[in-house]
């Protein structure tokens, strides 16, 4: 695929979530602090990863991609909030997100952490107001099972729970890829796996949507990694070495840096190999995990 065609289908499908978000918050009967503080974060840029493998799943199956619009949103809103929270003092204590002052910086901890829950709570919201010609009341219900335990105790948050309790201590790669695939990857694969239900697909198309994004997951948080040690700070938008500061263990720290872009380079052909067992048309699919293998931010 010509990179000037992703281009066009990410900045095309960027801008519908963008303006979806900002739509829906300011539309809130709610407290203007929380809405600014939900805004402030949901504003702050991104790659907007997640929606967009679930705009590319769609398109994999040759549907309208504008029905994964408010699903992709409530995913967003779940990953904005796990990085407020993320940012606090009482977790990783960050200044910067983004390469701006990090939510609690700017309002405080207590609306840091309401504007986070408000993101949450808002999300399921988001779902069951999907209209009904774009996904039936059993495919919203699917919709919620999926992001509820992506994003609860038996995955993101029970990856943060890993992550916190495994500072400044030696974990083995198993560890590791535990917190990683839990913290990062349950919400990536869930955002794969929700354009598929909203397809209705086979239980077997999903298995192998599923793995590829299992390895997605890995390839991802493992290129964050080697970013922490040999990105550029006003590119990534945080503090570079921010993980040896935290004492958190690494892909790079566990395998060394030559052997965590081994194992990115490994993840990514399995990811590959995954994506052309559906028999889908996954060209955008495909794109975004070559975005994903050589990301500088």
């Amino acid at each position: 695929m010509q990179p000037k065609i992703f281009a066009s289908f990410a900045s095309t499908h960027k801008q519908l979530l963008e303006e979806e978000l900002r739509e829906r918050v300011n539309k809130l009967v709610a407290p203007s602090v929380v809405k600014e503080a939900m805004l402030y974060s949901l504003e702050a840029g991104g790659k907007r990863i997640r929606p967009l493998l679930l705009f590319a799943t769609l398109d994999a199956f040759g549907l309208d991609t504008k029905k994964g619009l408010l699903p992709a949103a409530a995913i967003e809103m779940i990953h904005t909030y796990s990085l407020i929270h993320d940012d606090l003092p009482s977790m990783d204590n960050d200044d910067l997100r983004r390469g701006k002052p990090t939510n609690h910086k700017v309002f405080g901890d207590a609306f840091a952490i309401l504007a986070g829950d408000a993101l949450l709570t808002y999300s399921f919201q988001l779902i069951a107001e999907i209209r009904d010609e774009d996904a039936h009341a059993t495919t919203k219900l699917a919709l919620i099972q999926a992001l509820s335990q992506a994003s609860g105790a038996e995955g993101m948050v029970g990856g943060q729970v890993a992550d916190i309790a495994g500072e400044d201590k030696d974990l083995t790669l198993s560890d590791l890829e535990y917190i990683h695939v839990h913290k990062t990857g349950k919400l990536l694969e869930c955002s794969v796996v929700a354009g598929a239900i909203l397809a209705e697909a086979t239980e077997e198309k999903i298995q192998r949507l599923s793995k590829f994004a299992y390895h997605l997951g890995l390839a991802f948080q493992i290129r964050d990694d080697i970013l922490d040690l040999e990105g550029e700070e006003e590119r990534i938008g945080k503090r570079v070495g921010s993980d040896a500061v935290n004492k958190k263990g690494t892909y790079p720290s566990i395998l060394t840096l030559d052997g965590a872009k081994a194992a990115l380079s490994e993840h990514i052909e399995l990811a590959k190999a995954q994506l052309k067992e559906t028999g889908l048309s996954t060209h955008m699919l495909e794109a975004i995990t070559n975005l994903i293998e050589t990301r500088d931010h």
